[in-house]
């Protein structure tokens, strides 16, 4: 089979949008609450769940295994992602360390099998290099991958904020098909749009996932030109589409991307998760997704 008469190799490994977890020691949740929220985003059809073993002080992953542990069968019905590769800064004999990425198989493998522990599950069905490690050792990778998988430990690999030619390095060495990346892509941040990196996704037919899709809160509260005239240009396509808000506007206009991003949710009010996966309901015209788009850059395509 032509890669032109493949269907994209990762269409049914999760859900069209994700709930990203990276907030959740913030929500000040029982486990229980914890439980029936997971329970609740899976009834709107989210199935898929983002984790991080640097995300949160409690860890996400803890608290989340917690949940889990209330009821176990939850596990069977959920695509768990998890991440490794960066090391926070820390305090080591009185000496401050930096911050650093770490993409040795030794440090693959040891922080697959924390995150295993505190998330209480046998497997990862997706993990993700976090961030691109200049020192990556491409074979490297592959060996830690392919332990991994042999393991039973984590079923499918990608890699989040990489650029085209990192993706296009680590892919040529590992064995198994690098299913996502996981990029930042939002109205205020088109870097991804425009840099080639969702033309090489779409070429490979490679889904990718996008975070911090309503820009971390600067398009409500950035006191930006760019930001100011996000907003304004917005509102007035929430109401030529009748939304319910602008955020399902930035949701429609990242959906009509032709590589189909799966979208991060990093909301723990399941209402907000409502209103995100009605924004399905609404398709944007070309004009309309050109005129974000200027709006964002401060000026026409022409």
């Amino acid at each position: 089979m032509t890669e032109k008469n493949q269907q994209p190799l990762n269409d049914a490994l999760f859900t069209d949008f994700i709930q990203g977890y990276w907030r959740m020691a913030q929500w000040g949740m029982t486990a229980q609450e914890r439980l029936t929220f997971i329970k609740q985003h899976m009834e709107l059809g989210i199935t898929t769940v983002d984790h991080a073993p640097v995300y949160g002080k409690p860890s996400c992953e803890l608290l989340f295994g917690e949940a889990l542990k209330l009821q176990p069968s939850v596990r069977d019905d959920l695509t768990i992602i998890s991440k490794c590769g960066i090391v926070p800064g820390k305090e080591v004999n009185g000496t401050s360390q930096v911050a650093y990425y770490d993409s040795r198989a030794s440090h693959i493998l040891s922080s697959v099998d924390e995150s295993l522990q505190r998330l209480g599950v046998d497997n990862l069905d997706i993990l993700l290099i976090h961030r691109p490690d200049l020192l990556m050792d491409a074979d490297e990778i592959n060996d830690a991958f392919e332990k991994l998988y042999q393991a039973g430990k984590v079923k499918h690999f990608g890699v989040s904020n990489f650029s085209k030619d990192e993706f296009s390095l680590l892919q040529s060495r590992v064995e198994k098909p690098l299913v996502t990346n996981q990029i930042e892509i939002n109205p205020l941040y088109t870097q991804a749009i425009e840099d080639g990196t969702l033309a090489q996704l779409q070429q490979h037919r490679v889904r990718p996932m996008a975070w911090s899709c309503l820009a971390g809160g600067d398009i409500y509260n950035g006191d930006s030109e760019q930001a100011r005239r996000v907003r304004d240009t917005l509102n007035v396509l929430k109401e030529e589409l009748n939304a319910d808000s602008i955020d399902q506007v930035i949701f429609a206009w990242l959906m009509r991307l032709p590589t189909k991003p799966a979208l991060l949710l990093g909301t723990g009010k399941i209402e907000r998760v409502r209103t995100a996966v009605a924004a399905q309901q609404l398709e944007l015209t070309h004009e309309q997704w050109y005129r974000l788009l200027e709006t964002s850059k401060g000026h026409g395509v022409a």
